[in-house]
């Protein structure tokens, strides 16, 4: 929570990706095809990061057929038309053709660095080029392979670097191919129309049919409740000290500080750079602005209601035909559940007894003895196997 404890933004929004693909999509296919599938802890991990989100009671926009990107700078670039200074909390690069004297890059730290906050000097000298909008270009050249944005063969960012420095864009690169020599103009020669692709995919869409408000945009105090509820179920300790104990956490103590930052209101005589420095706060570990809790028990929002120590664990053994049957049932009907497998020797294939543990609903579990492999029968056609 260091962004909102030293930039002390008066305005914040949320943008998530929508569901299905976006109109990148519609004119190339393959665009981001080469990624891998979403890790299945991160997909379990959404909704609640949604939820937490709401009950901050931060403003969530998700816009059909665009990405995030897009609608991130879109806002960006309206909101600095109403006379806010923007920052786009975001570790993407991409970002850097958007950035200008009033909009900034805030990439948030990490594994122990300093937050860094990128204005048009900063993006420049990152990239070695003369100004931001020719990390388009730079992207069209060398290309994405996260994002599958093919760019030219054999064309790296230092090679790009080097072409827009003489001739300062793609269009003009092409225009000019005849200039290069070798393989350099064969390649720009024979695959023109990849670096022509490859720019419209790079660049972030800033006409997204969305408008900002800054009235709905503003800050507002976190349902404290809900978040304590959330926290004690997710058992989110370091977490739940750090949010519930910014400005907007609902302290008693604490007051919403409005002040100069992300996407906050010029004032007259007042100065507007961007900080350069900072740090930031460990989304899942400690807040190092947070003061820590000396003595006492731990308070309401640190504890599980319910834990190992005082919940009476209940078992069932499902050990006949019909049982497994009544189980598969269950299991069918059911989004959720735990599963472990216990076996009693050091591998699965001695033939020793082994045990599948279901547990749908605490404190209830379920055991399942997964018959054995008879004695004498090849390897793999029974037991533990067959059983499961």
């Amino acid at each position: 929570m260091g962004y909102d404890a030293k930039e002390k933004p008066t305005h914040i929004a949320v943008v998530f990706d929508p569901k299905g693909g976006t109109f990148r999509h519609e004119k190339f296919e393959p665009y981001k095809a080469n990624r891998e599938a979403q890790p299945e802890d991160i997909t379990f991990g959404i909704p609640w990061v949604e939820h937490i989100v709401r009950a901050m009671n931060l403003p969530v926009v998700v816009v059909p057929n665009y990405e995030a990107d897009d609608v991130i700078g879109t806002l960006a670039k309206q909101a600095e038309k109403q006379g806010y200074e923007v920052y786009m909390v975001t570790p993407d690069k991409d970002f850097g053709q958007l950035v200008d004297e009033r909009i900034f890059l805030y990439k948030p730290g990490r594994q122990g660095n300093d937050v860094e906050i990128m204005g048009p000097k900063e993006v420049c000298e990152r990239w070695g080029i003369k100004r931001v909008d020719q990390v388009i270009d730079v992207l069209a050249l060398m290309g994405d392979a996260v994002d599958n944005i093919p760019g030219l063969p054999g064309i790296g960012e230092k090679t790009a670097v080097k072409l827009l420095g003489e001739f300062d864009n793609v269009e003009n690169l092409l225009a000019n191919a005849d200039k290069l020599k070798g393989k350099q103009q064969e390649i720009v020669q024979n695959h023109g129309e990849k670096a022509t692709l490859s720019k419209w995919l790079a660049t972030i869409d800033i006409n997204v049919p969305i408008q900002f408000d800054d009235k709905a945009f503003e800050i507002e105090p976190f349902n404290r409740e809900e978040l304590i509820d959330i926290f004690r179920e997710l058992e989110f300790r370091t977490l739940a000290d750090a949010i519930l104990r910014s400005p907007w956490g609902g302290a008693p103590a604490s007051a919403l500080v409005p002040g100069k930052a992300s996407m906050s209101p010029a004032k007259a005589g007042g100065t507007q750079g961007g900080t350069q420095g900072g740090t930031q706060g460990n989304l899942f570990g400690d807040d190092p602005d947070a003061q820590p809790i000396v003595g006492g028990s731990l308070p309401a929002q640190r504890k599980a209601d319910k834990s190992i120590d005082n919940v009476e664990p209940r078992y069932y053994l499902v050990d006949t035909p019909e049982k497994r049957a009544e189980l598969i049932k269950i299991l069918l009907g059911s989004t959720r559940h735990l599963l472990r497998f216990r076996n009693d020797g050091a591998r699965s294939d001695t033939g020793r007894s082994c045990r599948l543990f279901l547990c749908r609903k605490s404190p209830r579990s379920l055991v399942c003895p997964c018959p054995r492999r008879p004695q004498g029968s090849p390897e793999g056609s029974g037991g533990v196997q067959k059983g499961i």
